[in-house]
């Protein structure tokens, strides 16, 4: 195909390409046999009831050959052999092959596991002397710190096409056949390095075309039709080797069979039994379609994740989100121009470095002076990191583009039911999954579309698997409790030790595969155990109650030990007893306790206990897990809160029932406008109405002043003086009495007169009043006209507290305490 395509954004494509290429995972291992391995294992699997997982190789005795991958497994990603062919052909522009670099620089920058190769190969074809269908820009390269900086350095030779070394055809042959020569150089698949997977990533925007190829044929025709048979040659030998193809088309020159031929030709293995996972062709027709495309071949492909961040010019502050589930991750900067330069923040706000340890991550840079940057980040804090771009003038004009490739690489916990079965014995699985830290993984979502299944090996028997799952159906207890739960029996001819390795896998999650060991158990059981541990809520500090149950059918007592394992890491947990005497003959429980730490950190306490055969070379007997959530201590206000509010609303409220009954008290017994009235035989002689605050404590005290050839008059009076005038009071229950002159009281009826020396007192429960001239003392009375002159009453050395009777302008022979104001016209007010 050499005709040149006119669509511009097919650059675009390509650099979203090496970035959707770049992120590593767990694919199932190649097999080391001929073409048709992967079939003939998959009925097997099919047969035997399996979930379709691959099997390791295996003896006529059916023991584990030497393929068992059984080694402890690395903590890190699993690495992956990938190489990335890109077309060179004379239909790309040279804006095209531009984009191609910075797409393959995006490829080898973005690696997340520093034990992974790579190799990056431009195509054409080979028409005449001199020219070669193929260009290695960058050989198989491990893709560490040192690696990552080679590769930046030598895909830049893509943008730099040699016409007089390569011609301007599309030979797929030639492009497959290097790439699968370089995939499978070294890396032997041995029991302590399992074989890599091996991935080819075929990005191509036309068809076959090697009718100018001298190689092919002697004619247009034949050399086509030469091709076409090499091609599907190569693919043969891709298969057999165990190397995925993954081709990726754009534009209108596809040829969609082709393709697809490619996709089905080489090994058809997955990452994992999710759908979509096995290899196949992809074709886009337009810019708006292929971002989603190619991230969703590579997500297929991979079992991994990308998530998509923000775009914009220097100088700029680019967001993008990393999940609280990843475990290893790649933050991509797609700068175009060396001269960007980028810094890194993590959710915090902080300034990660750009190498070494910070705040339980590991961080190393590579590509500072490429095109594209990348910052690898193990053990990455979940959250929105930002990425800070800076250029200097004349370099800004292009939009900076920033990905965060992870991956969560989860660690299996697992307990087996009885944990040494006997032959022909059910056994129940159950597995949950933690972090790398030790975190376990408790919401449903974060293993969302996760698929699980277990493999059983052993002396005796065929390897065989079978599945788990989280659904609430026998024998899973719960659904949705991130408790993975299965079930298989034992086969009857099992003769020995028993391995069993899990396998979990989601979109951009894996497990560890770590496999767990456990010993046929005797036909008869000499001791049976069961634990059952309290799930509970704790403070650190506190304790965790359990029992264990034994049967001991032995003719002498057993010892038995207790043992805490897999332990959250910082956890200081201690049990007790820790050893348990099982008695002959007989049925024992023993109760038992855990106990945490002070430092204990809060969340989900992972870890397990097990009972330990001490007289049987350590035989587990049972496993339980510390089902215990860990929460901070109640202060003193969670204690007692309930009680301080109850006993201060309690207090409110006996103070406001006594404030009221107080004020319901003073209003019953107060005088405030009651009238006394004094008569004598039936005259009225004068009358005084108690005014507001004159009857402190429901009493109001007064005398009976007879003024010399005056009338007698009534007056309140107070202080020492009150304690031998006449006192008034009313009871609470409204009842008035009457203590004449310091004598006995008598109770006195409203309106009804009653004694009061040698006169009459009448009480009256209405109160009056009249209108005063302004700015004088309320009276009742007429004024008198004050005599002029003045004098001194004798009797006036008590003091009453309402006024005094001495002075100038005096009445000669006042009483106490009577007003003696003027108001200018000579008269005084007698009352008060």
């Amino acid at each position: 195909m050499r005709e040149k395509m006119h669509w511009t954004s097919k650059g675009s494509a390509l650099l979203l390409a090496g970035a959707l290429l770049a992120l590593p995972g767990p694919l199932t291992a190649p097999p080391a046999t001929a073409a048709g391995t992967l079939g003939a294992s998959r009925t097997a699997a099919t047969a035997a009831g399996t979930l379709g997982a691959s099997r390791p190789a295996t003896t006529a005795a059916g023991t584990p050959g030497p393929a068992r991958t059984a080694a402890e497994p690395a903590e890190g990603p699993d690495p992956l052999d990938f190489a990335v062919v890109v077309d060179q052909s004379a239909s790309l522009a040279e804006k095209d092959l531009a984009r191609e670099t910075e797409a393959a620089a995006l490829l080898s920058q973005g690696e997340i596991s520093d034990r992974s190769r790579a190799a990056v190969i431009g195509f054409g074809s080979s028409e005449k002397p001199g020219q070669s269908p193929v260009n290695e820009v960058c050989p198989l390269t491990v893709a560490d710190a040192a690696g990552r900086e080679r590769l930046s350095a030598c895909v830049q030779q893509l943008g730099r096409r040699d016409t007089a070394r390569m011609g301007p055809g599309t030979d797929f042959p030639a492009a497959i056949r290097q790439a699968v020569t370089r995939l499978t150089e070294g890396r032997p698949a041995t029991a302590k390095a399992p074989a890599v997977p091996k991935v080819v990533f075929l990005l191509t925007d036309g068809r076959l075309d090697v009718a100018d190829s001298p190689e092919y044929g002697t004619d247009r025709d034949t050399r086509q039709s030469n091709g076409a048979r090499r091609l599907t040659e190569e693919l043969a030998r891709a298969r057999a080797a165990g190397i995925q193809i993954w081709p990726l088309g754009f534009g209108s020159e596809i040829d969609r069979s082709a393709l697809t031929a490619m996709a089905e030709g080489g090994y058809r293995g997955a990452c994992s039994d999710i759908p979509g996972s096995v290899p196949r062709m992809r074709v886009v027709g337009t810019s708006a379609e292929i971002d989603k495309a190619l991230q969703e071949t590579f997500a297929a492909a991979r079992c991994a994740r990308i998530a998509q961040g923000t775009v914009g010019k220097p100088p700029a502050d680019l967001t993008v989100t990393i999940p609280p589930i990843a475990t290893d991750g790649s933050l991509t900067v797609a700068k175009h121009d060396p001269k960007v330069r980028v810094t890194y923040y993590d959710p915090a706000g902080r300034k990660v470095p750009v190498r070494g340890e910070f705040d339980g991550s590991t961080f190393e840079v590579s590509g500072q002076d490429g095109p594209v940057e990348a910052l690898r980040v193990k053990d990455p804090l979940p959250g929105r990191w930002r990425v800070h771009v800076e250029a200097p003038e004349g370099h800004r004009d292009r939009e900076v583009a920033v990905r965060a490739i992870w991956q969560g690489r989860l660690r299996s916990d697992v307990t087996l039911d009885p944990a040494s079965p006997r032959a022909g014995e059910k056994v129940t699985v159950q597995v949950r999954m933690q972090t790398r830290r030790g975190v376990v993984i408790t919401d449903p979502r974060q293993l969302a579309g996760l698929t699980a299944s277990a493999e059983v090996t052993g002396a005796g028997f065929a390897p065989f698997a079978f599945r788990l799952a989280d659904d609430g159906r026998a024998p899973d207890a719960k659904a949705g409790d991130v408790r993975f739960t299965g079930t298989f029996t034992l086969p009857a001819g099992a003769t020995g030790d028993l391995e069993l390795v899990t396998r979990m896998a989601a979109p951009g999650i894996t497990s560890d595969r770590r496999p767990v060991h456990a010993q046929r158990g005797p036909d008869v059981p000499v001791l049976t155990a069961g634990l059952v541990v309290d799930r509970v809520t704790v403070h650190p500090g506190g304790t965790v109650r359990g029992t264990l149950d034994v049967t001991n059918n032995d003719s002498a007592p057993r010892t038995l030990r207790l043992a805490l394992q897999d332990q959250t890491p910082g956890a200081e947990l201690t049990v007790a007893p820790t050893s348990v005497t099982a008695t002959e003959g007989k049925s024992t429980r023993v109760p038992f306790t855990v106990t945490l730490a002070a430092g204990t950190a809060l969340g989900e306490l992972g870890g397990r206990i097990a009972v330990v055969d001490t007289g049987d070379g350590g035989t587990v007997l049972d496993t339980a897990f510390l089902d215990v959530l860990v929460v901070a201590p109640p202060t003193w206000w969670d204690r007692w809160w309930k009680a301080v509010t109850g006993g201060a609303v309690a207090l409110l409220v006996l103070a406001v029932l006594a404030g009221i009954r107080i004020a319901a008290g003073r209003r019953r017994r107060d005088l405030t406008g009651t009238t006394l009235e004094l008569r004598d035989d039936g005259r009225s002689l004068h009358s005084l109405t108690i005014r507001r605050g004159q009857s402190e404590n429901g009493t109001f005290a007064f005398t009976v002043d007879e003024p010399y050839g005056e009338a007698p008059m009534l007056r309140g009076v107070h202080g020492t003086a009150a304690s031998t005038a006449h006192v008034l009071r009313r009871t609470t229950s409204g009842e008035l009495l009457l203590r004449p002159g310091g004598g006995g009281q008598v109770p006195v009826r409203v309106g009804e007169p009653v004694g009061l020396g040698a006169h009459e007192l009448v009480v009256r429960g209405a109160r009056t009043s009249s209108p005063r001239p302004p700015g004088l003392p309320w009276s009742r009375h007429p004024r008198v006209p004050r005599p002029t002159g003045s004098g001194t009453d004798t009797r006036l050395g008590t003091d009453t507290g309402f006024g005094t009777g001495t002075g100038a302008g005096a009445v000669p022979g006042t009483a106490p305490g009577t007003t003696g104001a003027t108001d200018g016209s000579g008269t005084y007010d007698a009352n008060f």
